[in-house]
């Protein structure tokens, strides 16, 4: 409303910067009078129109001002509904169901949110301000017209509603072309991505011409589509500006006619004329805004398509207030649930079954889709298609999405990492809403205008309340305790030890390893293990420190660049006030002439060059520098500090025996004279190594064991790890090492983080809230079946109300549940329920196939669409006692066969003789599948010992799913195998 009232005060201010040259021209000008009387005062011709040029100034200035006051709030609002906008967006994001994931790229919904949706901010702003202030300013000057005369006004206006009649529609025209636009530009860009993926298939397949003949086939459709919207474009522009130049051919020919006849003055049609200039702005603006209108809208419905799929959350159970938390400690019921994918086929069917609260339960499920689809009902994050899910009496439809996040944990093997710490992974549930607000300021109030969120990112998260522990200290003792429960505790300890170890961040732990010192040097000395640890002595030089920290027996702050060092002019003086700069010269040349001997000039990208940690750019640089300029030629401080930056990353045991001893000798004298000189130039970048004080930018275990661990340690080093590990727990200091994890940075997508990492993440991320109910699937899948036990039985007891749900391929004990169901092929095995019945006969056929697909050891594991793929193109046969299947060199074109029910021998036929049993098979046995793969003829010839059911599979068939799924070609793998073997 504001920005419409400003916008309205803009039209008193156009109509006098119309109506004032009038006046002007005709009043002043062309007055004929040396006095004029005007507004109940007498001016004289010169004063009259200085008056009326000072007015018309102030009209245009204020007219100016207000014109720049209306286009920022038109860009502020268009600012805030972008933000408003694109924040729904992601907030809808956040409800979609699981399985739309699968069928939407993530990169086009990010397109969508930032790319696509970036031209309609500024619609947004102009949606109420354009159109009023462009059609007030035309309205305006045709008022203004009419006022000069009515033959004027007529002109002006006289084409205007053929414009508005014909541009639309060529416009509509243009949408229509946009929109086949937008789809062959996203089908590109869907190609070019599969393109990249799949490159080295393309060239070891030799697919890349016909591949880039169909990039070429695409951006040939996407030129004919654009040709074409140029040339309605740039028509649609002709016509208009034809029409709009058409309009002064009336006025210069109607309009002098009238002042010749002497009807209206030649100030009058000066001003017209002006006045028109002035009117086809606006009614362009008008055009555009229409035509922008048009596209935006084609865009809001594209957008808003694909952010609005079937099965979305309820905004009020994500978003919106939550009077109650209830437990979620009773039984939980799933009642005839069945579940559906995209493509209507079932994925779980009709189960119903119990499960009591407070039980351990197992389920075994051989398919990673029937485990995926169970978890993610129990999680809400996808819907079932018929049937209820209730959890302690609540239908987990109506519950709030903060009662799921804060009782129900879920853990995978392979859980979703986001970018940061370790810390800020596991804490995410505890993390669920501000503790404690923030002051609210401008940024704040912003956000809320703009229908953004008012929690503010630097208020207080953390809320161990929801853990149910009093402060953060408590919340990290109790996730310690969930670590030593999974048994991940020494691994974590010991990947532990390689982090850096902060003195101020984290005091108790750096006393404690500066206490434990001479504990772990007698430890390593007992195990022999002393021998592989570079000590720090002040008297030696130490081979696994670079030159520069070995000169003065400092280690860095920071990463010391040629940079930092050129800029640090009081410590090259007083290089050069010691006498050091020329050997500290003469040492910098003799390393890169070492490393130019090993590497080259063009050896940067080898792998040994990369372990070195020497910046290519700065040896290239050095390298350059020790080419061009001799020793003994004189150096500026910038070179004399690119040339030091490189033995402040070199150490000896880097480049090996052929690091020269005089080197070590001459940095060695230089430290025994200077080192304190230095340090003290140097200290708030280097700081001193001492036995009794922390080693900053050195790991944990650096610290503790006050030296370096050898290169030539090999295997050993894990033994030494493992002593320290034991004494570190000896002592108590585990958990304060343990709390370093917290401070491990996750890349995007958790790329740089190991399996040993990822699992525990998981684990304790699903169970640091205490959750009511906890699901986990294939946990631990990397630990050995003990581990797996012993994690069921402590998680039982820290989490001794918790109904844990254990979900996995197959269990080798059952007896540690509570409870044990199987679930196959999407069906609880020995539950209530029966079969949905199938649609049609050929449904119950496919559905057939399936299961006997399913119950063979090779084709078990295959997602449920491939099994209906595969079990579509295979074909039932059935043959009597002593039917032939087929015979030795026969052709293996109809494929493999899959024994369903029955016996057949397989014979080598003998000459002369009968033919010799090589074996027989037996239900779950697939025959023919090496002459399919091999591509010869049969080996032997296949015999019905009994009557036989089979299902043959095509040879085209049997390929595609051996070629698309690495566990079925594992499993044919083994059972190759088991051939070779017999």
């Amino acid at each position: 409303m504001i920005l419409l009232a400003v916008t309205l005060t803009l039209f008193p201010l156009l109509y006098l910067t119309l109506e004032l040259p009038k006046r002007i021209i005709n009043d002043a000008i062309g007055s004929g009078s040396a006095s004029i009387s005007a507004y109940g005062f007498e001016f004289t011709q010169v004063q009259y129109l200085l008056l009326l040029c000072g007015a018309f100034l102030v009209a245009v200035l204020l007219h100016g001002i207000m014109k720049m006051r209306i286009n920022t709030m038109k860009g502020v609002l268009a600012e805030r509904l972008l933000r408003r906008f694109r924040y729904t967006l992601i907030a809808r994001i956040l409800r979609f169901p699981q399985p739309y994931f699968e069928r939407t790229s993530q990169g086009e919904l990010v397109s969508m949110v930032t790319a696509e949706s970036e031209p309609m901010g500024g619609l947004m702003g102009d949606a109420v301000a354009q159109p009023v202030l462009q059609a007030g300013q035309m309205l305006t000057i045709l008022g203004f017209l009419f006022f000069q005369s009515v033959a004027f006004g007529l002109a002006a206006c006289a084409l205007i509603p053929l414009q508005a009649w014909l541009i639309p529609r060529l416009q509509k025209q243009i949408n229509k072309l946009n929109k086949k636009r937008v789809i062959q530009v996203r089908a590109l860009a869907a190609e070019i991505g599969e393109g990249a993926a799949g490159a080295s298939t393309l060239r070891v397949n030799g697919g890349w011409r016909y591949r880039m003949a169909m990039i070429g086939d695409r951006l040939g459709r996407l030129f004919d589509i654009r040709f074409q919207i140029y040339q309605k474009k740039f028509f649609m522009k002709f016509i208009n500006n034809f029409i709009t130049q058409l309009t002064p051919f009336f006025f210069f020919s109607i309009g002098g006619y009238l002042v010749i006849r002497g009807d209206v003055t030649i100030g009058a049609l000066v001003a017209a004329l002006a006045a028109y200039k002035d009117l086809s702005s606006p009614w362009k603006e008008l055009l555009a805004y229409y035509n922008q209108s048009a596209d935006m809208s084609l865009r809001w419905e594209t957008i808003t398509e694909r952010f609005a799929p079937e099965g979305m959350v309820d905004d009020a159970l994500v978003y919106g207030p939550v009077e109650d938390v209830p437990r979620l400690t009773g039984d939980i019921v799933l009642d005839q649930v069945t579940v559906r994918d995209g493509d209507g086929n079932p994925v779980l069917e009709d189960i119903t079954v119990t499960l009591p609260a407070g039980a351990v339960i197992g389920i075994s499920a051989t398919n990673d889709e029937d485990r995926r689809a169970l978890a993610e009902v129990l999680t809400r994050e996808t819907l079932t298609t018929s049937g209820t899910v209730t959890l302690a009496g609540h239908d987990i439809k109506t519950l709030h999405q903060s009662v799921i996040a804060k009782r129900v944990g879920h853990a995978t093997s392979r859980p979703i990492m986001f970018q940061g710490s370790f810390g800020d992974n596991v804490l995410m549930p505890v993390r669920f809403a501000p503790v404690d607000g923030v002051e609210a300021d401008d940024f704040a109030r912003e956000a809320v205008r703009a229908g953004n969120t008012a929690d503010m990112l630097g208020a207080q998260w953390l809320d161990p309340a929801i853990a149910g522990v009093d402060s953060p200290d408590d919340l990290r003792a109790w996730w310690t305790k969930l670590i030593e429960g999974m048994g991940s505790g020494a691994a974590l300890t010991r990947r532990a030890m390689d982090q850096q170890c902060d003195a101020e961040a984290h005091p108790k732990l750096s006393e404690a390893l500066i206490a434990l010192r001479p504990k772990v040097a007698q430890a390593l000395a007992d195990a022999g293990l002393d021998k592989f640890v570079h000590r720090f002595e002040p008297d030696a030089y130490n081979p696994a420190l670079p030159v520069a920290e070995n000169l003065l027996f400092a280690t860095p702050r920071i990463d010391i660049t040629p940079e930092v060092l050129a800029a640090r002019i009081d410590f090259l003086r007083l290089l050069n006030k010691l006498k050091l700069a020329g050997d500290l010269e003469e040492l910098a040349r003799n390393i890169i002439d070492l490393l130019r001997q090993i590497f080259g000039a063009n050896g940067t990208d080898h792998p040994l060059f990369r372990k070195v940690g020497l910046d290519v750019a700065v040896y290239e640089a050095a390298l350059d520098l020790v080419t061009r300029k001799s020793p003994g030629t004189t150096i500026t401080d910038e070179e004399l500090a690119l040339l030091l930056s490189v033995p402040s990353r070199i150490t000896a045991e880097q480049i090996g025996p052929a690091f020269p001893d005089e080197v070590r000798a001459k940095v060695l004298d230089m430290r025994q004279g200077h080192a304190d000189a230095l340090r003290a130039q140097m200290e708030d970048l280097f700081a001193p190594i001492t036995p009794d004080g922390p080693l900053v930018g050195l790991s944990v275990l650096e610290n503790v064991i006050y030296g370096k661990v050898s290169e030539s340690a090999g295997t050993k080093a894990e033994d030494l790890r493992r002593v320290v590990s034991d004494v570190l727990q000896a002592e108590g200091v585990n958990p304060l090492v343990l709390e370093l994890v917290f401070d491990v940075p996750i890349a995007l997508g958790g790329a740089n983080l190991p399996a040993l990492f990822a699992e525990p993440l998981s684990i304790s991320r699903a169970t640091i809230k205490r959750p009511d109910i906890l699901i986990l699937d294939r946990v631990m899948a990397s630990y050995d079946t003990e581990a797996q036990e012993a994690l069921f039985s402590n998680l039982r007891r820290l989490l001794p109300e918790a109904t844990l749900i254990f979900l996995n391929e197959a269990f080798e004990d059952e007896s540690a549940f509570d409870m044990h169901f199987e679930i196959q092929q999407g069906r609880l095995v020995g539950a209530e329920g029966a079969r949905a019945a199938a649609d049609s006969d050929v449904g119950a056929d496919l559905a057939r196939k399936v299961d006997a697909l399913s119950a063979t050891p090779m084709f078990s594991g295959l997602k449920r669409k491939q099994l209906r793929l595969l079990a579509f193109g295979a074909r039932w046969y059935t043959a009597q006692q002593g039917d032939y299947v087929f015979h030795k060199n026969d052709a293996p074109r109809d494929g493999a066969y899959m024994v369903i029910d029955g016996e057949a021998d397989l014979l080598l036929p003998q000459e002369g003789a009968d033919p010799r049993l090589i074996a027989t098979v037996g239900s779950g046995a697939l025959v023919g599948e090496l002459g399919l793969i091999r591509g010869e003829p049969r080996a032997l010839d296949m015999r019905a010992k009994s009557e036989l059911t089979c299902l043959r599979i095509s040879e085209e068939d049997f390929m595609a799913v051996v070629e698309n799924d690495a566990a079925t070609a594992f499993r044919l793998l083994q059972v190759v195998a088991g051939y070779v073997s017999t």
